[in-house]
């Protein structure tokens, strides 16, 4: 990419990204569901499910967390933490799209696992043990989270479908919807979108959630040539991104998201 050309296309997007990290996105987007929470655990736990609930309609999406954190009392964390067999009732005809009341009881162990039997703060470590300081990107995060979200030692029963559910980079998955969530819990809250909660991962080594609409505009501006939307294509963007911004590429997200959804482009 020509400095000339270089210069251009960044400065558009800073200024397409300027544009849609604003507190008037947080409405019609999942993001909204952990913005109704002020305690950190209950904005990672709300966030977590509303993450790895969006896909389909956004509205629907929005809905079923509504749906699920009612369940919860709008209390996630009290929930997580103190839960026993028979507060599960309430929750087996729980569905959204493919995700049901099977997956999860098994996201409620995994939870409760971490915050009461590790005795874990935050669900941040899940990811950041995985990770160091020098890796250039979240892989090995986002890697050992899933191995550890179904590890047979610890969670002997779990149920094999759910693990459509957790994207792995050994997967070839571009793990959109991991991706998004940590950009929720890392990026800065400054612009009061994300919210900026984790310290342990730099926003420097975030990859860009990678959906059809921002590949789409992506590729529009050569900032992709990777054919398929996998994990491979998530780095080549996420590079890309890196070299606009090298402190933090992600937030580019919110100008080819906006460009592909909101504009149309």
């Amino acid at each position: 990419m020509k400095n000339t050309l270089k210069d251009n296309l960044a400065n558009f997007l800073n200024t397409k990204a300027a544009l849609y990290e604003q507190p008037d996105f947080i409405a019609d987007d999942p993001i909204s569901i952990p913005h109704s929470f002020s305690a950190p655990q209950d904005i990672e736990i709300a966030g977590f499910f509303a993450a790895i609930l969006a896909w389909g309609n956004r509205k629907s999406i929005i809905n079923s967390c509504k749906r699920l954190l009612q369940l919860m009392d709008q209390a996630p964390y009290d929930f997580i933490m103190h839960f026993e067999e028979a507060d599960l009732k309430p929750f087996v005809h729980f569905v959204h799209r493919t995700f049901n009341a099977t997956d999860l009881f098994h996201f409620f162990d995994v939870l409760q696992h971490h915050y009461k039997i590790q005795k874990q703060g935050s669900l941040q470590t899940a990811f950041s043990k995985h990770l160091q300081p020098e890796d250039a990107t979240v892989e090995k995060a986002l890697v050992g989270f899933r191995r550890s979200f179904f590890d047979g030692k610890i969670f002997p029963h779990y149920p094999v479908r759910t693990q459509k559910h957790i994207a792995t980079p050994e997967r070839k998955s571009a793990c959109k919807r991991l991706n998004m969530y940590l950009r929720w819990m890392v990026r800065s809250n400054k612009r009061g979108v994300d919210f900026g909660l984790w310290k342990k991962i730099r926003p420097a080594q975030l990859v860009c959630p990678l959906d059809l609409h921002v590949a789409r505009v992506a590729r529009h501006f050569n900032l992709l040539h990777r054919p398929n939307n996998d994990w491979q294509a998530a780095l080549e963007l996420s590079e890309q991104l890196r070299m606009l911004d090298p402190d933090d590429p992600v937030k580019y997200d919110f100008a080819l998201f906006g460009l592909g959804v909101i504009e149309k482009f």
